[in-house]
């Protein structure tokens, strides 16, 4: 029987509250689309880190598992050999890295939404999988997800052995991994949840008195025909194809063309701020409009409430800073990175909106140019910013910083957030592809700043940063909007 991942978390959100419920997932295939070991394997390849002792030892081992039918955990025995000598921080530094520049980009959406569910249910919430620690940590911890179940390699003083302390968690290795770890942390696996793809996850599902195979192989979607267990299809993070290419290259052109008009509109109304308005305007629905990209707005009322503010987003994405753009349309400026003044891909863009470049190195500098767009809010121009300072590699939110919000309150105008959920899934972070798609925002109500102090600053900085939190682990529907 198939469900929907909305009735899978319908099931949840009924599902008895607290930590005595567990909630475990297998992490390739899983969590993520594809194979984490393979990605960092290519990384290490491509960086010359492999010998051609370890290569050849690793192409037998999987020609052996995935053609011959042998062994699939002696390519993993393989691996584990291959770091021997390497410190554990080593380790888990370009598990990080990999992560951050090509994983995060691999966790299906879905997953997240399910994994959020379990966390607002107070569940025990594990990864158990056959893969390392490198491999998981960074994603459970993107995640929120606390603990993991999985092959532990060994070390003496630091330095990784190239053996395993755990023996590969495979097959049923991981369903007794499981089972310890319940009865240490008194979970109840009959009343718990298990997520798992491939057929080595059937003892592991069979643990748990609500199991659900996730994207399964064929001989686990048999078992779970035959176990009457409840199997849903996650979609996979958007890849760009043909459509996406063209759209992006079309959107360029539309969105320079709309840029070039406000230009000329400027000038031949001697009026930098109504070229600026239509220029923005008319950019936003060329760009978006040719790249097949809709905008799901909740609180669209919230964007004209209160004029000049201080607009904040959070950044996960290129797409952002056009999404606000199309959201805000006319009398803003923006707040950009020094660095942004030389991209000649941004000529046109500055010279519309006529940003404040900052310059992170000098922080007089920095200072000041603040302080002047401090003035130009009190003149009635509104502000754009993304107080992360940059991308987030996932949907997790960064620290704010506090040059946004100093500027509200100094100027005297309120900070209105506005909370993008899924720019990420249509252009990823490092991508210069737009995929075609609708995007979710919602833009929430103004926030005011004429009773902050400096003393009290942090604290407010914390207050609407969790209001982004709240928001992307609880979306509104129209209805709660």
């Amino acid at each position: 029987m198939d469900i929907t991942a909305a009735e899978l978390i319908a099931e949840i959100e009924a599902s008895p509250d607290g930590p005595g419920v567990g909630a475990f997932f297998d992490l390739d295939g899983t969590i993520v689309q594809g194979y984490t070991a393979t990605t960092l394997y290519a990384d290490r390849l491509r960086r010359g880190d492999v010998g051609p002792l370890e290569f050849a030892k690793t192409l037998v081992a999987a020609v052996d598992g995935s053609v011959l039918g042998g062994d699939p955990q002696i390519m993993g025995e393989v691996s584990f050999a291959g770091l021997k000598g390497r410190t554990v921080d080593e380790v888990a530094e370009f598990g990080q890295r990999v992560f951050t520049t090509k994983i995060a980009g691999t966790i299906r959406p879905e997953a997240r939404d399910i994994v959020r569910a379990h966390l607002r249910k107070g569940h025990t919430i594990a990864v158990a999988s056959s893969a390392t620690r490198m491999q998981i940590e960074p994603v459970a911890n993107d995640l929120g997800i606390p603990h993991v179940i999985c092959t532990e390699l060994e070390d003496e003083d630091g330095v990784l052995t190239g053996k395993t302390t755990t023996g590969m968690l495979w097959g049923e290795n991981k369903a007794g991994g499981v089972r310890a770890f319940a009865k240490k942390h008194k979970v109840d696996l009959a009343s718990s949840f298990a997520y798992g793809n491939g057929q080595e996850d059937i003892a592991f599902l069979a643990t748990v008195g609500r199991p659900h195979p996730l994207n399964p192989h064929p001989v686990l979607r048999k078992a779970a025909e035959l176990a009457h267990w409840p199997v849903v299809v996650l979609r996979d993070p958007t890849s760009a194809g043909l459509r996406s290419y063209a759209g992006t290259l079309a959107a360029m052109g539309g969105i320079n063309l709309g840029l070039g008009v406000g230009a000329a509109v400027g000038v031949l109304r001697r009026s930098r701020q109504e070229g600026m308005n239509a220029g923005v305007a008319l950019a936003s629905k060329l760009g978006f409009g040719l790249a097949g990209v809709e905008l799901n707005i909740q609180g669209e009322k919230n964007l004209l409430a209160a004029r000049p503010a201080v607009f904040i987003g959070n950044h996960q994405s290129s797409l952002d800073p056009l999404v606000a753009g199309a959201l805000l349309e006319r009398d803003f400026t923006a707040v950009a990175k020094a660095e942004a003044k030389r991209d000649p891909r941004m000529f046109l863009m500055n010279l519309i909106l006529n940003p404040a470049f900052i310059d992170r190195g000098d922080n007089a500098k920095a200072v000041a140019t603040l302080a002047q767009v401090t003035e130009r809010i009190r003149s009635g121009t509104s502000l754009l910013i993304f107080p992360e300072g940059t991308r987030s590699s996932t949907q997790r939110l960064g620290r704010f910083k506090k040059g946004a919000f100093h500027m509200a309150m100094e100027a005297g105008v309120p900070i209105v957030p506005i909370v993008f959920r899924n720019t990420g899934d249509l252009m990823w972070r490092r991508s210069l592809v737009i995929n075609p798609g609708t995007v979710d925002v919602v833009v929430l109500e103004p926030i005011p700043t004429d009773t902050w102090t400096k003393d009290t600053l942090d604290q407010h900085i914390a207050e609407v940063r969790q209001l982004f939190v709240d928001t992307l682990d609880n979306w509104p529907t129209k209805e709660n909007a």
